[in-house]
């Protein structure tokens, strides 16, 4: 967690924003189960004798591998520091260990966190599960971001559950939207959010001034993900537009049996909302999708909002099935294009896109359509100079009046990068 305290001066502006807190009587039944289900499919996270897996970020507090523990101390001059796996994880069940050697010592553990350039210059943020002796341990934070999202943290067995100066074990629980914590088997922290749907585990060892050289260590981290690990987030809810922001012609995109509906003068619909801070570089994308007969539209990704006109800036993913245009739907719009419809109108079809580094792949109904690889410096012929791998958001395209297009359950999940 980020406070000033006797500490540094924080090391990224935090971004004001409304905590939450679930209701701790409205737990769901799925949770329920997952927090007393089966004990198989348990992966390591640490080896006890190597930093293999892990990257360090941010601070330059020292990291080492003592006795098969890792030993996190403070070194003078640093901001908040993190060891970081290089992995995502999206629903997980974690548990680990974790000592703070000086209790004067602020640390936490990072679940389904970030560091990219467009976040305060690659300043690590995201949940933070917090590891104190001042009765906060066990609660979550949201690191470099809104702050307290365990707004409730009055409850005494809570607050007493970590014990100074001795080895405490933390369970957490990521599924879905919602987090859950215990230390040495006390309920902790109930939270219902939705803004990062996976990311890495990071250890922190927070900034303190002088150079106090205080100590945290943690042992026995280990991890099991839960269903097919999950970490995808709805980018639209079927209601309304929020998140969403529309172009030249509002009046193209509109709200219809929880489905998102282009159709008008052009216009395009660009995703706004704090998913990754809509600054997406490697991802998985999934849809519904259906189109009316004749009808053109697309999906742009790695784009940036523009007042109007067709986007300059990142690759378009062709949507059409029947329309005049010859490229067909799953295709890269003009540079891997699609010549046969793989997908009938007035049918609901699945829409898949995958971007990790150069590579691009998309599939339709399960069906594999392109594997792309963009080629080193490439360069792109007049109207196309924007199509290339770089990072951005997504936005979908309202092509003509005579074009009508349905989107739905449209869904990311962040690959690391």
């Amino acid at each position: 967690m980020m406070k000033t305290l006797a500490l540094l001066s924080l090391p990224c502006l935090l971004v004001a924003g409304s905590n939450q807190d679930a209701d701790r009587r409205g737990a769901s039944q799925g949770l329920e189960h997952v927090a007393t289900g089966a004990t198989d499919g348990w992966t390591a996270l640490f080896d006890g004798k190597t930093l293999a897996g892990w990257t360090s970020r941010n601070g330059s507090a020292d990291y080492a591998v003592v006795d098969g523990t890792i030993v996190g101390t403070t070194t003078v001059g640093s901001p908040n520091s993190f060891l970081c796996t290089d992995r995502f994880y999206g629903d997980f069940e974690l548990e680990f260990d974790v000592k703070l050697l000086d209790d004067q010592l602020n640390s936490g553990v990072q679940i389904r966190s970030h560091s990219i350039p467009a976040h305060e210059d690659g300043c690590v943020h995201g949940y933070q599960v917090e590891v104190a002796t001042n009765g906060d341990a066990g609660f979550v934070y949201d690191e470099a971001r809104r702050g307290w999202l365990s707004a409730d943290r009055d409850d005494p067995a809570s607050r007493a559950a970590f014990r100074s100066g001795e080895w405490n074990r933390y369970r957490v629980i990521c599924f879905g939207p919602e987090i859950r914590t215990w230390i040495n088997g006390v309920p902790v922290a109930h939270v219902v959010d939705h803004w990062s749907p996976s990311g890495f585990i990071g250890l922190q060892v927070h900034s303190a001034a002088g150079d106090p050289k205080w100590r945290v260590a943690w042992r026995d981290l280990r991890i099991r993900e839960l269903g097919d690990g999950g970490g995808f987030a709805d980018l639209f809810n079927g209601r309304d537009l929020a998140g969403w922001k529309v172009n030249e012609n509002p009046a193209s995109v509109r709200v219809e049996g929880g489905a998102l509906v282009v159709q008008g003068e052009r216009a395009h619909v660009f995703y706004d909302g704090p998913v990754y801070q809509h600054t997406f570089k490697n991802f998985e994308l999934r849809m519904l999708v259906r189109t009316k007969p004749s009808s053109n539209s697309g999906l742009y990704f790695h784009t940036t909002f523009q007042e109007s006109g067709w986007p300059a800036k990142g690759y378009e993913v062709q949507v059409n099935n029947s329309q005049g245009d010859w490229r067909r739907t799953g295709g890269l719009y003009g540079i891997d294009d699609v010549k046969e419809a793989p997908a009938q109108d007035d049918t609901w079809f699945s829409m898949a896109v995958r971007v990790d580094g150069q590579h691009v792949t998309v599939a339709v109904d399960g069906k594999p359509l392109i594997d792309y690889l963009e080629p080193d410096d490439v360069v792109r012929e007049a109207g196309f100079a924007g199509r290339l791998i770089d990072r951005g958001t997504f936005a979908l395209q309202a092509h003509d009046p005579g074009s009508e297009v349905w989107f739905k359950a449209i869904q990311v999940r962040p690959l690391p990068e």
